[in-house]
């Protein structure tokens, strides 16, 4: 699945407000990102066209299945990620920077080498 670095950010940080909050705004989502309001609405518009959220009346955000899939693939790399490093020694703050980097551009070969190197099931 090909999908751009920036919206796979946008649905990551998105699963991440639906565990925290139980609700997904797009205020908030921009408050996350660091991003403009119209940027927001801007990446809502696409990710809407291309299936991974839809928006109800009152503009709260739902992943869709497509979306969720996408959100939990990388937050779980970025999860994964954050702790190698820390456990490397790197800085907290520098780890998740970090992690956020690399989760988009490690292959599924390397990132399940990691998730058996580190004893997580289902690699």
């Amino acid at each position: 699945m090909n999908i751009l670095k920036s919206s796979e950010d946008y649905l990551e940080a998105m699963l991440m407000m639906k565990e925290r909050h139980g609700e997904i705004r797009s205020i908030d989502i921009a408050n996350e990102l660091g991003v403009t309001k119209p940027s927001v609405s801007y990446a809502t518009k696409r990710l809407r066209e291309n299936g991974y959220i839809t928006m109800d009346k009152d503009s709260l955000i739902t992943l869709t299945d497509k979306g969720t899939e996408i959100a939990g693939r990388i937050y779980e790399r970025h999860k994964l990620l954050t702790q190698f490093l820390l456990r490397l020694g790197v800085r907290d703050e520098m780890a998740r920077a970090d992690a956020c980097k690399i989760e988009h551009d490690i292959s599924d070969e390397t990132f399940q080498a990691m998730k058996r190197h580190a004893g997580v099931h289902g690699a």
